[in-house]
């Protein structure tokens, strides 16, 4: 079954929304003209219930089905990037520095296009909870409504969400059983040497050649330390330190990311970024502090959801344009917070070539938005199929 006819008629509407969205990017949970739009969007759409300011400024509508059943969510982010535009379109941010670049506006309207659908028809039992989420680039926006309470809340049994993938064919699904992003960590390292002339380096504690040596040898982790087939990256992606060419100066920074999808591994990065720092210090003669920060952990989708939606999006887009098994990749989502609260799935949805996610010259492509919310829409159906 391809695109929902329905949906197809307001695609238009879908298009005008996701526009208008598109012009006021605000960031992380403050996000107070978006809601204000989605929320006056899904009253217009006559959902049952409306609650607002959930981990500040997210919301959760609910539409009531027919009769007497279970609680399916579905969850779009809402929040841009500190990106300044460069796509040129004549609906650009008017938020100086401020941006649209992972396609959290498209996001939106696929889930207010199934909103705006499932209202009409109500052809589901049980109910439907529309989960509308800040701050997932930045803040774990997921976790806190979890931690608010809106599984238990709104008695959800299971959730899911999409992404658009820049790349993959537009209106192809990809997906995968188990785990499909990984969890990701940041590390900070504050070096303390003892500057000097750069004539006299005999006289100082260099912190330069020990964040030099630091940034290297925490790079064999990767390489000796951990068995090459399980998924792991660790990348050095700021090193600062230093004023000018002939001064050795007191202090320099490092900071990185790290990538992992196994909690042993993701331990072992840990003990052995600790004794490396410790380690190279003490060669170097300098003092070295590491301030290693949990992210987000691994999304990791429930195989028999995985599987259920899967079907659906073959209903959706054909079979030859879903792909079930795909390779998980390293980048991260914070909706797996919610997969660690409830049973459910994460699924990309091609959105063809274009600018690449968090590129200034990305934009979401407005042709897929019916898709998505078809997907969504049928999503419920089949879940909760009327009897």
């Amino acid at each position: 079954m391809p695109v929902v006819n329905r949906i197809a008629d307001f695609a238009e509407d879908m298009k005008t929304w996701r526009r208008h969205l598109h012009t006021i990017p605000e960031l992380g949970f403050d996000l107070p003209e978006t809601s204000a739009f989605v929320a006056e969007r899904l009253r217009a759409f006559g959902v049952d219930e409306l609650h607002e300011g959930i981990a500040q400024t997210g919301m959760v509508a609910i539409i009531n089905g027919q009769g007497i059943g279970p609680t399916i969510g579905l969850r779009a982010d809402m929040d841009a990037l500190p990106i300044p535009e460069g796509t040129g379109v004549d609906y650009a941010s008017t938020k100086v520095g401020k941006m649209h670049a992972c396609g959290h506006d498209g996001h939106m309207v696929m889930l207010l296009g199934a909103a705006k659908y499932l209202a009409e028809t109500r052809n589901f039992c049980g109910r439907v909870a529309l989960i509308f989420q800040p701050a997932e680039e930045a803040g774990g926006g997921a976790g806190v409504m979890v931690d608010e309470g809106i599984m238990d809340r709104f008695d959800i049994g299971e959730v899911y969400g999409i992404h658009n993938a820049p790349g993959l064919p537009a209106g192809d699904f990809l997906t995968t059983s188990g785990a499909l992003m990984a969890a990701v960590d940041e590390f900070h390292i504050n070096i303390q040497g003892l500057g000097g002339h750069g004539a006299m380096p005999h006289e100082t504690r260099d912190p330069v050649m020990a964040a030099c040596g630091i940034a290297q040898a925490i790079q064999t982790i990767v390489s000796r330390n951990h068995y090459a087939l399980q998924d792991l990256v660790i990348s050095v992606t700021q090193i600062h330190t230093g004023t000018t060419d002939n001064v050795i100066p007191d202090t320099a920074y490092i900071n990185g990311t790290v990538r992992t999808f196994d909690p042993e591994v993701q331990a072992m990065v840990m003990t052995r970024m600790q004794e490396i720092v410790d380690g190279q210090a003490a060669s170097y003669g300098v003092e070295a502090k590491l301030a290693y920060e949990l992210g987000y952990p691994a999304t990791i989708n429930h195989a028999d959801k995985a599987a259920f939606a899967v079907g659906v999006a073959r209903e959706v887009s054909g079979d030859s344009h879903v792909e079930a098994e795909g390779r998980r990749e390293m980048g991260a989502e914070d909706f797996s917070y919610m997969l660690q609260a409830r049973p459910g799935a994460y699924l990309f949805l091609g959105q063809g070539e274009s600018a690449g996610l968090h590129h200034p010259k990305y934009d979401f492509n407005d042709e897929i938005a019916p898709i998505g919310a078809s997907f969504f829409a049928r999503l419920v159906e089949r879940s909760q199929a009327l009897r």
